[in-house]
């Protein structure tokens, strides 16, 4: 895979981007896998190499659930991205493919820009961050250990075609659409999709989500509500709480403690 990336020893962390299927985790877990040869004492697939002492290699790749232990697939990739960032030191290698996909696109972009300003500021690990989150992209204008990469593709005839090249800079889009066409998404779906993209685009938040085809009584008025994420943690009204909000702990023995605990769990 050529290489175009500039070799900085005040880098600490790569931003990664680039088209699904363009070679994202093909080129972090080869540069993991030279690392690993490297402190083994093994020749490695490079020209030249300089890479100084590893004490670990984190991985948060891929995604899967754990069925049997009562685990989502958001929730695994939480698990694997928490260990990451409390075992993680500055001479580790961590390779972060892809965080926050499995929830909302709030939430999900949130997190990743956290873990990866985290991992810059606090961790300071030799970082590969994968991300289709272009908004994370912004982190190098103010951390001078942050810089971006992206895996090269273009568009022929309306469709896209995989250059895996490294190149400085983040990308200029994901190739979403294109790659679904690859897959054989119909083009009836593909074609509602890219309407969809060119109103997100313009920010026309009143066509979101706007059906193409006749829409029954109740989607329609569901599709023109502007899309906001609901305050989980409102304020409300409810007896419990005001009754909780009079309450001083540091006032009350254990016996009244409990008491009025049995009293809250009655109101609800």
């Amino acid at each position: 895979m050529p290489n175009d990336v500039q070799f900085n020893s005040e880098r600490r962390m790569l931003i990664v981007t680039g088209p699904n299927m363009g070679g994202k985790s093909t080129y972090m877990r080869q540069n993991a896998l030279i690392v690993l040869l490297a402190q083994i004492g093994s020749f490695v697939p490079a020209e030249a190499a300089q890479i100084g002492l590893v004490d670990k290699i984190f991985t948060r790749i891929g995604s899967s659930d754990d069925l049997a232990g009562g685990r989502s697939t958001f929730m695994v990739e939480m698990t694997e991205t928490a260990n990451i960032l409390h075992n993680a030191s500055e001479r580790s290698l961590v390779l972060m493919d892809e965080i926050g996909r499995g929830t909302s696109t709030f939430d999900g972009l949130s997190l990743a820009w956290a873990c990866a300003l985290y991992l810059a500021e606090r961790v300071r690990a030799f970082t590969l961050f994968a991300t289709h989150y272009f908004e994370v992209t912004a982190l190098p204008e103010s951390l001078p250990s942050v810089a971006n990469v992206h895996l090269d593709a273009t568009e022929h005839n309306d469709n896209i075609v995989f250059l895996h090249n490294i190149q400085e800079g983040p990308a200029s889009q994901s190739y979403g659409i294109q790659v679904a066409k690859l897959a054989g998404i119909p083009a009836e779906v593909l074609t509602q999709a890219r309407r969809q993209l060119q109103a997100l685009e313009a920010g026309a938040e009143h066509e979101l989500l706007k059906p193409a085809l006749e829409p029954t009584p109740a989607a329609s008025t569901s599709a023109a509500a502007s899309p906001q994420q609901p305050d989980m943690f409102a304020a409300t009204n409810h007896a419990a709480v005001e009754a909780l909000g009079k309450l001083n702990p540091d006032d009350l023995s254990p016996r009244q403690a409990l008491e009025a605990l049995y009293k809250l769990k009655g109101m609800l």
